[in-house]
C-alpha cells in the first residue's frame, strides 16, 4: 500500500508524519510516550516501550485507564498474535440479582468485573520483554510520586467527570473521590497531580511480577473491599483470572489485510463493514468524491449493517451463536449490500455509552504492537480500593439483560468489548498497528481511517485529521462541526437524522472524544511513519 504523499495535508491540521528507522511511539498522552521511547533508549524493544507506555498511562490519564482497567493487544513478531485480557464477571452474581433492572448501573459493584490489564502486561512481558519488568515501571512510578500537570485533555475529561462522581454517596465511592478528587473538584490543565498510594501498588506488582494482583495481597485487599462495601469480587475469582491467547480475524480490504482481536470484541463490526463497503467504488475522484454526501452516506449505512450484526450476535466466544466464519463471509457481505440504497436504512442500534480509553502503538524492526487498554466509561466504576490507587473499571455494563440474548449477564463470563487494537497488513508482510479509541465509535473510526488511506490515498497524519462521523443509532447521525453544511443536507436528503447542532460547534465536546482519538505507525522501505490524533494530547516519536 502507497501510504500516500507525505507532503500532502489536505485539512486543517498542525501536525505532520514522523518518520525514523529504528523505532516509533505513539500515544494519547506525551508523557506516556516519553516512557515508550525511553525503553528503546535503554535498549528494550517495541513490547517493552508498549507495556512502559500503558502503565504510565493508568497514572497521567487516569480519566481513561487504570491499574483496574482491562486490556487487548496484537503483536506481530513475524505473524501476528492477539491477547484477550479481558476479566469475567463475579462467580458468586447471579442473573437473578439483576432481576428489574433494565440495565446495569455504571458506578456500582454490579458493573465490577476482574481486571485484566496487569494479566495483559505479565503475559506480554514473559513472551517478547527485554528489559527486566521492574524498570518498565520506573517512568510512571516518577510521575505518580513526583507528579506531572495535567495535559489539557485529561484535565477537560476531568472536570466533566465531577458532575457524575462527586454526587456519589454510597461508602465504596468514598476512597475514590479522596484520591481524584481533592477538595472536591478535579484538577485544571497545568496543575500538578500526584498519587503516592499508585506508587505504591505499581512497586508491588513490578516486585511480584503481577503476581501480587491476582494471587497475593492486592487480589486480598480488592476482595475484603468488596466484602466490606457489598461487592461480589472473592479472591476466587482473581485467581481464576487468565489472559488468553486469541487468533486475530481479519479480511482483505481491497489489498490490505485488516486485522481485528475476535469476540468478545467489536472489531468484528469494521470487518463487516468494510466488507460491505469493498463492493462500491469509494476511491474514484479521490478528494471530489470524498467530499460528497454518498461518501459518507455509504459508510454511515454499511456500519449500520455491521452494527445491527454485532450487536445481536457478539459475546464471550464461549456463548456465541453465530460463527464469525459466517459474519466475515463475502457472499454473505454481498447480501447485505444489496440492502442499501439511495436513502437511510431505518435500523434501529440500542448504542453504547461513551468510551474511557487510552490506545498506543509501537514498532521496532522486530516487533510491532497495537495495545488498548480502558476504563469502559471514563473513570470506571468509581470504586477505588483504599491505600492502593486500584481504581476499578466497569466493563460489566457491556453485558445485556435481555433473557436469552448471547450476550446476557451470567457468573464468569466476558462482556461484550468495546474496545479493540488494529492491525495492517500486505501480502503477508506488516504494514503496522493502529487504532482509535472512542467506545462505540471505535469501530466506525477504523472503517474512516483505512477507507482513507486505501481508498482515498491519504497519509496517515491526513486519514486521521479528515472529518468524521459517528452512527449513534436509528438514523441518528453525528457530524464534526468540519464537514460542509453542503454533505450535511444531503445526508439530511437521503434520510439521515443529522446533529450539528451548537453544542458540536464547541471545541470541548469534540475535545471530549466523540470522533475518537487514533494513533497509526506503518512501515515502508524500512521506514516508520508515525501519526497522532489532533483531536486530543497525542504524541508520535520516532527514532
Amino acid at each position: 500500500m502507497n501510504l500516500g504523499n507525505l507532503t500532502e495535508y489536505p485539512y486543517p491540521s498542525a501536525r505532520r508524519v514522523l518518520m525514523g528507522k529504528r523505532g516509533a511511539v505513539a500515544t494519547s498522552q506525551p508523557l506516556a510516550a516519553i516512557a515508550g521511547m525511553q525503553m528503546l533508549w535503554a535498549g528494550g524493544n517495541a513490547v517493552d516501550a508498549a507495556l512502559a507506555m500503558a502503565i504510565a498511562l493508568t497514572v497521567v490519564e487516569p480519566t481513561c485507564n487504570g491499574i483496574g482497567s482491562d486490556a487487548f493487544a496484537l503483536v506481530w513478531d513475524g505473524q501476528l498474535h492477539g491477547l484477550n485480557a479481558s476479566g469475567r464477571s463475579p462467580q458468586k452474581i447471579m442473573r437473578s440479582h439483576f432481576d428489574g433492572m433494565e440495565s446495569i448501573p455504571p458506578q456500582s459493584w454490579e458493573a465490577v468485573t476482574v481486571p485484566g490489564a496487569v494479566s495483559a502486561w505479565r503475559a506480554l512481558w514473559q513472551r517478547w520483554g527485554k528489559l527486566p519488568f521492574e524498570q518498565l515501571f520506573a517512568p510512571a512510578i516518577h510521575y505518580a510520586v513526583e507528579g506531572f500537570p495535567v495535559s489539557p485533555y485529561t484535565a477537560q475529561i476531568w472536570k466533566a467527570a465531577e458532575k457524575i462522581y462527586l454526587p456519589l454517596k454510597e461508602a465504596c465511592f468514598q476512597p475514590f473521590k479522596e484520591v481524584f478528587f481533592k477538595n472536591s473538584r478535579a484538577p485544571v490543565a497545568g496543575e500538578i497531580w500526584s498519587s503516592p498510594a499508585h506508587a505504591q501498588t505499581l512497586r508491588e506488582i513490578a516486585a511480584s511480577g503481577g503476581e501480587s494482583f491476582y494471587q497475593g495481597k492486592l487480589a486480598e485487599k480488592i476482595a475484603n473491599f468488596a466484602a466490606d462495601t457489598g461487592g461480589f469480587l472473592t479472591t476466587a475469582d482473581f485467581a481464576y483470572h487468565r489472559a488468553d491467547w486469541v487468533n486475530p480475524i481479519s479480511t482483505n480490504y481491497r489489498g490490505i489485510t485488516v486485522w481485528e482481536i475476535p469476540p468478545n470484541t467489536q472489531g468484528l463490526a469494521a470487518l463487516i463493514a468494510l466488507n460491505i463497503l469493498e463492493g462500491f467504488q469509494l476511491g474514484k475522484n479521490q478528494y471530489r468524491y470524498r467530499e460528497t454526501g454518498e461518501f459518507y452516506h455509504l459508510q454511515i449505512e454499511a456500519m449500520k449493517l455491521a452494527f445491527a450484526d454485532v450487536r445481536r450476535y457478539v459475546a464471550d466466544p464461549n456463548y456465541m451463536q453465530m460463527p464469525v466464519e459466517r459474519l466475515l463471509d463475502k457472499a454473505y457481505a454481498q447480501q447485505r449490500r444489496s440492502l442499501i440504497g439511495e436513502k437511510a436504512i431505518p435500523l434501529a442500534n440500542p448504542g453504547l455509552p461513551k468510551g474511557g480509553t487510552v490506545y498506543l502503538a509501537t514498532a521496532d524492526n522486530d516487533l510491532m504492537v497495537s495495545f488498548i487498554q480502558s476504563n469502559f466509561t471514563g473513570f470506571g466504576s468509581g470504586i477505588l480500593i483504599p491505600e492502593t490507587g486500584i481504581a476499578l473499571h466497569n466493563r460489566g455494563c457491556g453485558f445485556t439483560l435481555e433473557p436469552g440474548h448471547p450476550n446476557e449477564y451470567a457468573p464468569a463470563k466476558r462482556p461484550y468489548h468495546t474496545i479493540i487494537p488494529g492491525f495492517l497488513s500486505q501480502d503477508d508482510q506488516p504494514l503496522g498497528p493502529f487504532g482509535v479509541m472512542g467506545g462505540p465509535m471505535q469501530p466506525q473510526a477504523h472503517v474512516q481511517v483505512v477507507v482513507n488511506m486505501v481508498d482515498c490515498g491519504l497519509n496517515p497524519q491526513a486519514a486521521l485529521d479528515a472529518p468524521r462521523w459517528q452512527f449513534v443509532g436509528d438514523n441518528c447521525v453525528l457530524l464534526e462541526p468540519s464537514v460542509s453544511e453542503a454533505i450535511a443536507q444531503e445526508l439530511v436528503n437521503r434520510g439521515h437524522d443529522i446533529c450539528q447542532d451548537s453544542s458540536l460547534d464547541n471545541p470541548q465536546y469534540i475535545q471530549m472524544g466523540q470522533f475518537g482519538r487514533g494513533q497509526i505507525i506503518l512501515r515502508q522501505n524500512n521506514t516508520f511513519i508515525a501519526a497522532s490524533e489532533p483531536r486530543s494530547d497525542g504524541l508520535a516519536m520516532v527514532w
